[in-house]
């Protein structure tokens, strides 16, 4: 191993004792590359049993760790798939409904609209904003800024995409199909969330969201909103009589009775839509899956 290049990433070395690009100790990092494992010494804040493994900073039991990536996605969404048995209201009140209209607010800031989410609704404006794709082009071509300067060109591609996202929504689509696209991407953004939350179990290594808990919260989180709101139209292939049609308090026409009345969607075109839609997330979901069980794989054999 050179000793100008960080043992984790290959980065060349910085000064000080943890690299600039994957933010790996350096003597750690090398430890795991030599021997498998390095002791660390417990703290007020830090009391893990001395047998754990550093990946690459923090103590992470890197046998152990692909048998987690492999039972957490499929684990959490039984666990789910039980709770909508259980305590479906639950799991549409605490979970579901914030990925939901937080859904229709990012579709809404995507094409201009200054949408404000809530608990049961959200407000869609129908006339645009000047100040809502300033403040987006903003924050992602910061954030776009710091992953190109941080060396993580994919990050910044992203941001890029978003970008790209954001300037067709904003003028190019007709009010019309602002409106409609901001209607389905309750449940449509919602079930996108919901994938995002749970493939982020796969990543972030070195940072908070792996070392401690949060992981395994969004996990779960991300798996109960894509139960409660796939389950819906999944039953809804043959069975018309699930779709939530008619009114809903406070907000007004439901959702689906604004495609099929408003936007002249058919029943069936709605069901299919949202199903194909989920099937493309859990496509998705299934890919990183299989990713980040590999490379957990792969690490556990060095």
């Amino acid at each position: 191993m050179s000793a100008t290049l960080c043992p984790w990433c290959q980065a060349p070395r910085a000064e000080g004792p943890n690299c600039l690009k994957c933010g790996a100790n350096y003597a750690k990092a090398e430890a795991i590359k030599k021997q498998g494992k390095v002791a660390f010494e417990p703290n007020t804040k830090d009391l893990r049993p001395l047998s754990e493994y550093v990946d690459p900073d923090q103590a992470i039991d890197v046998e152990g760790e692909w048998k987690l990536c492999l039972a957490a996605i499929p684990g959490a969404l039984l666990v789910a798939l039980a709770l909508h048995f259980v305590l479906p209201s639950l799991q549409r009140i605490v979970f579901a409904m914030p990925l939901h209209e937080l859904g229709h607010a990012v579709s809404g800031w995507l094409c201009g609209l200054p949408s404000i989410p809530m608990l049961w609704v959200t407000s869609i404006p129908r006339e645009r904003s000047f100040i809502v794709p300033v403040a987006v082009a903003g924050v992602m071509g910061f954030l776009a800024f710091r992953a190109w300067r941080a060396e993580k060109p994919f990050y910044a591609g992203l941001c890029a995409a978003v970008l790209v996202l954001a300037a067709v929504g904003t003028f190019v689509l007709k009010p019309k199909t602002v409106q409609m696209l901001a209607v389905f991407s309750g449940d449509g953004l919602g079930l996108v969330f919901s994938t995002l939350l749970m493939a982020s179990f796969f990543f972030g290594k070195g940072t908070q969201l792996y070392q401690g808990s949060l992981r395994w919260g969004f996990v779960f989180i991300g798996a109960s909103a894509f139960v409660d709101l796939y389950a819906v139209w999944w039953g809804a292939r043959k069975d018309f009589g699930l779709i939530p049609f008619g009114e809903q308090e406070r907000a007004g026409l439901s959702d689906a009775t604004k495609l099929v009345d408003v936007h002249g969607w058919t029943a069936d075109q709605l069901v299919h839509r949202y199903v194909l839609f989920g099937a493309v997330c859990l496509l998705a979901l299934a890919a990183v899956y299989a990713w980040g069980v590999w490379r957990a794989w792969r690490y556990a054999q060095k």
